[in-house]
């Protein structure tokens, strides 16, 4: 009776050390695909105090659900001289968050006169913040973080842009 139990204990002892080390799972390397800026138009800013240029952007344009949905993320970088433009269908508040972003943002709001109606600048990557428009809007432009700043944007200035 000893020898059925020991027998016993045996034969799940090895089960069990099996099940622990002798199952081989394959490792999956998992891969992401790197996302690279596509040009598709052409934006430039304008001062409205004095009629002169501020900026040229290339741009990506988002107008689908899809793209306005993922926007720029999961981009590792951006160039000073890139940007996104959002197109809405409809005037309307809208707020953006920064949720798998990992380049730093300036956030500039444009109503459908084409003319920047405010900013959030320096959106920190990953930050699931919402942040607002504050007013109704039309377009979005994302740029790097502390561009809109430095090329000197204000409220009221004007983008003209052009699909490719």
């Amino acid at each position: 009776m000893l020898f059925k139990y020991f027998k016993s204990f045996i034969f799940l002892s090895l089960g069990l050390f099996c099940a622990i080390n002798c199952k081989k799972e394959q490792k999956r390397e998992i891969k992401t695909e790197t996302i690279t800026f596509t040009k598709e138009g052409e934006l430039t800013v304008s001062s409205t105090e004095n009629n002169s240029t501020l900026g040229r952007f290339d741009i990506e344009i988002a107008e689908t659900e899809y793209e306005t949905q993922t926007g720029l993320m999961y981009r590792e970088t951006m160039e000073e001289n890139q940007g996104m433009l959002f197109i809405f269908d409809n005037m309307a508040m809208h707020s953006f968050y920064m949720k798998n972003t990992q380049i730093p943002l300036d956030i500039v709001y444009i109503d459908d006169n084409l003319k920047i109606v405010s900013f959030q600048k320096n959106a920190k990557p990953f930050d699931e913040t919402g942040l607002s428009s504050g007013v109704p809007i039309k377009y979005v432009l994302e740029i790097k973080a502390g561009l809109s700043d430095k090329l000197g944007l204000k409220i009221g200035d004007s983008i003209s842009y052009s699909k490719q």
